[in-house]
């Protein structure tokens, strides 16, 4: 065939052929108002719908409800969801879409706003590629509608029901068979209705009208974030069309574009060419396709090869247990029958020292015995019996023993054998990496996989709790807390586990899969859950920030303490009992209500770091009134050695902060905290300082708790008056550095 003759028959080709491209890949039926993804795989409007509707109710952009339902970014009127179903769609309804998240959790938003209690949600897993989306503030109604998908959707609705014919939407009853559809009017006509509502001379006559359809698109394709704009260029960076005013001062205004005919030539010169490529490769696919069979023949084969062999394996393994278990079960019945005969013998014989029955009976009758030669001749023997009789009788030993010790079987070795049989494919089981993990009210696991160099399919994480102090909702509704979960199948090396209990210990373990050949599980590892969920935020660079003394970084997750000028110029200030004072640095978000957990690591070299909460009324006092020469004596809980820490205190106080430095931390005598020993000893009240610290923050209870975060002991706690807004706060002296920690500073809010 030539390679014409090939380009005449592929036109022709069924289009019923295509069916499989046509398909959602979420609600598994053919395309209904497709939109198209920022990595170009396509989903069906009201599926990308719903699916962020089961991470939120009120996750999805508002603007979308108020565009029109057929088309997110239409400016042309079209008819509701509903009638476009019932006109596009030949019968029945599509399945609702109940696809679940599972150990993907909630997903935080970066457009998350800082006064809202709840984060939006804005971000979906794409059912094509398993990457995550975000579709920023606006939400569904910043992707574009896949015009092109849906009409040859259109088309392959028309070639499957081809005996239905479309109707005239303008005749009477009985309605006529449609021969054009007006792609202004929205409506499909026959000749006559078309000739009557398109009169010549009239603007009506100029409608663009096609073949009849029930697709109805709008002639312009308008700008997602300028909707007042046609798209006119193509972002090649971002894949996707653009109007001017995106390029000169929107999203795209540093991307390359080029313009919308340049695009559509090239694009579709390279299209065409592809498939050019693939019609004359077309001897070559059969015969890829004919190798393909015959490995599935092969593959057959082996697989029940394979399975044959196992079986076999085990058939072996079987009988040989079944030979030991043979053996073993008639050692124990030898050694019980030798054991019951020996002892029974020693019943009979204690039993003749009974009277009148067995030794004693017959002595007694010899005793009757008159002719003293014949006494004499039996009674010498019969003494001797009687006498070992009399002997066994005081030192008495039974004659068997009824314990069976040395048959007990220990089986620990060969079940571990058993369990970790497998095939020689198998990977080696992952190692879960402690370092990297971090457990919140949501745990992020990570593990390191097994030096085989051999690639695997996936891993799949499990976890259980242990226990706790109290039930969780679960187990009041009689989930078993000790049994293992399952998360679904995870393609890099760390996943997140959601909805963790707090102050409870859980258990976790993981696995690899090969060519549906599953590793031994990794050894447990336990992690302990803060007793409150995790608090999310960032060190604020806008209050009483010190920008001469204090460097934070771009991510404002971490800030350090540093000598400066400023500094060095203050020490002409400084006499004797007068010390430079700290440079306090907030969090970015305040705390009014609830109970909350955030974690941080303070650099051992640290010189002196304050760690703990301040009310709004506090920080205005230590910012607004600046202390660089004040003596430490200000303020009782000041951090340097004047002997005011030491004092035993009760009052409430708008803010609590606890003294680390040199490696060490610092508990104040304080008899309202249960942790600590009300000694007078200053030393016995200083400890190593954790890798790790913790702050809980009980609002409502009035209480700060500090933990080591790694162990989650509580190192100390006391009251604090939270009369207002509270604030996580840090005071730096000298070199030190404190970074807060990853799943703190990503703002995955949990109230």
């Amino acid at each position: 065939m030539s390679a014409e003759k090939r380009r005449r028959s592929s036109s022709s080709v069924p289009i019923k052929n295509i069916e499989r491209e046509l398909i959602c890949p979420i609600c598994k039926e053919l395309f209904t108002h497709p939109l198209i993804l920022p990595c170009q795989h396509s989903v069906c409007h009201k599926c990308v719908r719903e699916l962020l509707m089961l991470n939120h109710e009120d996750s999805f952009d508002a603007g979308s409800e108020c565009s029109l339902p057929g088309s997110p970014r239409s400016r042309v009127p079209s008819p509701s969801m509903e009638r476009l179903d019932r006109l596009v769609r030949s019968g029945g309804s599509r399945a609702t879409v109940r696809r679940s998240l599972g150990s993907r959790g909630s997903i935080s938003s970066p457009g998350w706003r800082r006064g809202s209690v709840t984060p939006r949600v804005t971000a979906i897993p794409c059912p094509g590629c398993q990457h995550d989306i975000d579709l920023g503030e606006r939400g569904i109604s910043m992707l574009f509608r896949n015009f092109t998908l849906e009409n040859i959707v259109e088309r392959y609705r028309q070639a499957a029901r081809a005996a239905v014919a479309i109707t005239c939407n303008i005749c009477k009853p009985p309605q006529q068979e449609a021969t054009k559809s007006c792609m202004d009017c929205k409506a499909s006509f026959c000749n006559e209705c078309f000739k009557l509502h398109h009169p010549w001379g009239t603007p009506k006559a100029q409608h663009e009208y096609v073949g009849p359809t029930t697709n109805f698109r709008p002639k312009v394709l308008m700008c997602p974030e300028h909707e007042m704009e046609k798209v006119n260029m193509y972002c090649e960076v971002c894949r996707r069309p653009v109007c001017h005013l995106c390029k000169l001062g929107g999203s795209h205004a540093n991307h390359k574009v080029t313009s919308m005919s340049s695009a559509y030539k090239i694009l579709k010169e390279k299209l065409a060419k592809s498939i050019h490529y693939l019609i004359s490769k077309e001897d070559q696919v059969r015969t890829q396709i004919t190798d393909l069979e015959v490995l599935i023949n092969q593959t057959e084969e082996n697989g029940q090869l394979a399975e044959r062999q196992a079986n076999e394996h085990f058939e072996h393994l079987f009988e040989t247990l079944q030979e030991r278990k043979t053996e073993m079960l008639k050692s124990i019945e030898q050694s019980r029958g030798r054991r019951l005969d020996q002892l029974k013998v020693q019943v009979e014989e204690y039993q003749g020292m009974l009277e009148n029955s067995g030794l004693v009976g017959y002595a007694q009758e010899v005793l009757k015995e008159t002719d003293q030669s014949c006494f004499v001749q039996t009674a010498k023997q019969l003494h001797t019996r009687i006498q070992k009789a009399t002997e066994s009788l005081r030192t008495f030993h039974p004659a068997s023993d009824p314990c069976f010790d040395e048959f007990v079987l220990d089986t620990s070795k060969e079940e571990t054998l058993l369990k970790e049989m497998c095939f020689g494919g198998v990977p080696d089981p992952p190692l879960i990496d402690l370092s990297n993990s971090r457990v919140y009210n949501e745990a992020s696991i990570f593990w390191r996989l097994s030096d085989d160099h051999l690639p695997t399919d996936h891993q799949m994480l499990e976890y259980r709790r242990l226990g706790g102090p109290s039930k969780s909702p679960s187990q009041e509704d009689g989930e078993d807390s000790g049994a293992w979960k399952t998360t679904d199948r995870v393609y890099g090396p760390s996943t997140v586990v959601s909805d963790l209990d707090p102050d409870s210990l859980y258990s976790f373990r993981v696995r690899s899969c090969r060519n549906s050949m599953f590793s031994p599980h990794s050894p447990e590892v336990t992690f302990h859950t803060p007793p409150a969920p995790a608090f999310g935020f960032l060190f604020s660079d806008k209050c009483g920030f010190s920008t001469d003394r204090l460097i934070l970084n771009k991510r404002r997750d971490a800030v350090e303490s540093v000598a400066s000028m400023a500094f060095l110029l203050a020490a002409e200030r400084v006499q004797t009992g007068s010390y430079i004072g700290l440079d306090y640095i907030i969090g970015d978000t305040g705390i009014s209500q609830g109970r909350h957990y955030w974690a941080f690591k303070v650099e051992p070299y640290s010189y002196m770091v304050k760690v703990g909460v301040a009310s709004e009324s506090k920080l205005l006092e230590w910012f607004h009134n600046p202390r660089d020469t004040s003596s430490p004596r200000y303020d009782h809980d000041s951090g340097h050695d004047s002997g005011s820490e030491d004092t035993c205190y009760e009052l409430s106080q708008p803010f609590t902060l606890l003294t680390l430095g040199m490696g060490k931390l610092f508990i104040p005598k304080t008899s309202s905290s249960s942790n600590v020993s009300a000694t007078s000893d200053p030393g016995s009240r200083v400890i190593p300082m954790p890798q790790r610290l913790g702050v809980c923050l009980d609002y409502d209870a009035s209480r700060v708790f500090f933990y080591d975060a790694d162990t989650m002991r509580c190192l100390y706690d006391r009251q604090v008056d939270c009369s207002g807004t509270m604030y996580p706060a840090f005071g730096l002296m000298g070199s030190a550095k404190v970074q807060l920690e990853d799943f703190i500073t990503a703002k995955r809010l949990t109230f």
